[in-house]
């Protein structure tokens, strides 16, 4: 049995796994643009609003008068199989390949034509009767396609994202109530300050991943528009007005979503802040998830020699030298996520800065760096909340003794005496007369008279 076919373009012939679903133009991108190790089947959310996108197409052309309804239907149940999660071993391409998105957006024709061909009795390869480019990318560029696919990619990859934001906030809500009546000691520049609930430590947490959320939220719901129909540059040249007036509909219809096209569809080819704008927002949640990460550090540091507030979750041993050593694994994890994160926000920004004229090559890019970013802040707030979180305890008894420290004390006599006077005080280093006052109640003994 033979088990290559050759399929030929305008560059040449080229041999292809006879049974691939793949044709010569994903080959040709595989072997020519290929450098990340990202596949696009390593993206199921990418490939499914992909799947979703040809449904619409196809469905739009079929009202439209450009495809028949034969030919339609098979294209439509070839993009069912595709976004039900299977073939996803024919989606071969780099996802950070040059030239717009091309290969991404070809690789999908060629899997639905050979899909849907092979549903009306042909043989993969043949492209009869249904062409990638003549039936499954009618009506379409790679541009409007991939700028569609790709937001539609991040708004189902947010939703799992956003449920591990809201349990890593009931998390912190739950430690800040707990640990509300023990008191310890705060720190400002890395030094003594005044007393403060342990919870209040939690609850700020809280009410920074609120803010967090509700700006990704609000970023987020920008990516509902989109440019589907503007075919290269936002024109619509190339689509029959009919395609365009109702193609839209038919996406909101296959995906459930409520999609609207951009004001200006030449903008939305050129100019792409709204997946900055999210970017960004990852990339402040990230920065304030390190500085939370980083604290929890710093409060659990010990055991004898450090702050030793709180008990963080053993999970495993710390080191391969220090017998018995447990260290912060788990906060680090979600610092180290926090890291990557940063460069996936700084290559989108970069797509945003480097686009030219008419069109924005790179779109498709960005929308890959944050799909990395999500992922990865999934995983690893989920480690974070359920083996973190949600074991914390605080030893008490070392709260207490910083509670009762020097410079908790000093800000009780300071409202009594006044800054100068204790500060005076301090430099002179009377701690047992300070001491004395505050045990006195607040009230000068003969000592302290003379300090």
């Amino acid at each position: 049995m033979n088990k290559e076919r050759v399929e030929e373009d305008s560059f040449g012939k080229m041999s292809i796994p006879a049974n691939a679903l793949y044709g010569i133009q994903t080959a040709r991108t595989v072997d020519n643009l290929s450098f990340s190790g990202k596949s696009l089947a390593q993206y199921p959310h990418y490939i499914r609003a992909l799947a979703f996108v040809k449904k619409a197409a196809a469905l739009a052309n079929g009202e439209a008068g450009v495809l028949t309804c034969e030919l339609k239907e098979a294209i439509i149940a070839a993009c069912d199989e595709i976004a039900a999660n299977h073939h996803r071993e024919a989606f071969i391409v780099d996802v950070l390949h040059g030239g717009g998105g091309i290969g991404t957006n070809m690789n999908m024709n060629e899997v639905i034509a050979n899909l849907a061909n092979e549903k009306l009795g042909q043989a993969r390869g043949t492209y009869r009767p249904i062409h990638p480019i003549e039936h499954v990318n009618a009506s379409q560029s790679t541009s409007d396609v991939c700028h569609t696919a790709g937001r539609i990619a991040i708004l189902l990859s947010y939703e799992s994202l956003k449920l591990q934001i809201e349990a890593c906030i009931r998390a912190l809500k739950v430690l800040a109530q707990k640990f509300h009546g023990i008191e310890t000691i705060s720190r400002t520049c890395l030094q003594d300050a005044m007393k403060v609930s342990l919870g209040q430590a939690f609850q700020s947490g809280v009410a920074m991943l609120e803010r967090r959320l509700d700006g990704l939220n609000r970023s987020v719901e920008q990516l509902h528009y989109i440019n589907l129909g503007g075919t290269v540059i936002g024109s619509g040249v190339g689509a029959p007005e009919r395609y365009r007036a109702m193609v839209v509909q038919k996406l909101c219809e296959t995906t459930g979503m409520v999609l609207r096209h951009r004001d200006n569809l030449f903008d939305a080819a050129q100019y792409i802040d709204d997946l900055a704008a999210t970017s960004k927002e990852l990339n402040l949640l990230a920065s304030c998830l390190l500085k939370l990460a980083k604290d929890l550090r710093l409060r659990s540091s010990g055991p004898e020699a450090g702050f030793g507030e709180i008990v963080l979750p053993a999970v495993q041993a710390g080191s391969s030298f220090f017998p018995g050593k447990v260290n912060p694994v788990i906060p680090e994890t979600l610092m180290q996520c926090c890291f990557q994160i940063f460069g996936c926000d700084r290559a989108t920004q970069a797509t945003l800065e480097h686009a030219e004229l008419d069109l924005n090559v790179f779109d498709g890019m960005a929308c890959i760096n944050i799909l990395d970013a999500m992922d990865m802040m999934k995983k690893a707030l989920g480690i974070f909340t359920e083996r973190c979180l949600l074991g914390i305890t605080a030893n008490q008894e070392r709260c207490k003794e910083l509670a009762n420290s020097l410079i908790p004390m000093v800000m009780q006599l300071r409202e009594k005496f006044g800054y100068s006077t204790v500060a005076r005080w301090i430099r002179e280093k009377k701690k047992d007369e300070l001491i004395r006052v505050l045990e006195n109640g607040g009230e000068k003994s003969d000592t302290s008279q003379t300090v």
